[in-house]
């Protein structure tokens, strides 16, 4: 059975909306679009080269998926190790909207997400990564089927735009795994599913 991974770029304030570019997502008036691209450097593309050794398959929401679609298909350098393992390996899109899907070794994922995840799973063997797709992120983590996060935490606030962790989200404990900081100071902390949380008291 395959583990479900996701790998994600945040803010201080929680928000995921538009990381790449100003056009990347302008949903609900975002006007801060970019604001990842400041801060990479070696560090950080170090770390994403070592995220992308590990896929056996990828998991993308609508709006990541068609970000993604309309850039990697063209980078095909045979040394990239992001374009080789995005272009080569099987992609599932969670969507009840998309009708078709473009990009070679695309399938689209239609029916209840939960039980396609679940399913996809379990005939995984190995990694299935997540990049982005914050809102499928959300619902994958209500139902626990997401089994390691990798945080990158960027050092700015916005004050508005989409956030991971909302209201409402499911109570749930993790365990740090990995920390580094990269000369930028984006905080990368990987955390694995450990249930859900216990508490105490200092009184």
């Amino acid at each position: 059975m395959g583990k479900l991974s996701l790998t994600q770029f945040l803010t201080l304030d929680g928000v995921y909306q538009a990381p790449g570019g100003p056009d990347e997502d302008r949903s609900g008036g975002f006007e801060h679009g970019g604001w990842s691209v400041p801060y990479g450097d070696e560090d950080f593309g170090r770390f994403i080269d070592e995220v992308f050794q590990r896929p056996a398959a990828f998991l993308l929401g609508r709006r990541t998926y068609e970000i993604f679609a309309s850039f990697w298909p063209k980078q095909t350098d045979p040394a990239d190790p992001v374009a080789s393992k995005l272009n080569a390996l099987p992609k599932y899109v969670a969507s009840t909207t998309l009708t078709h899907a473009d990009w070679a070794g695309t399938t689209v994922l239609r029916g209840d997400v939960v039980k396609e995840v679940a399913a996809l799973k379990e005939r995984t063997d190995g990694e299935v990564q997540m990049h982005g797709s914050g809102g499928l992120a959300q619902t994958l983590m209500a139902q626990d089927l997401i089994d390691t996060l990798h945080l990158l935490v960027f050092p700015v606030v916005l004050g508005t735009g989409r956030r991971l962790f909302t209201d409402g989200a499911r109570p749930t404990a993790f365990r740090p795994t990995e920390a580094r900081t990269t000369s930028t100071g984006v905080a990368i902390h990987t955390y694995e599913l450990a249930g859900r949380p216990t508490y105490g008291s200092y009184a």
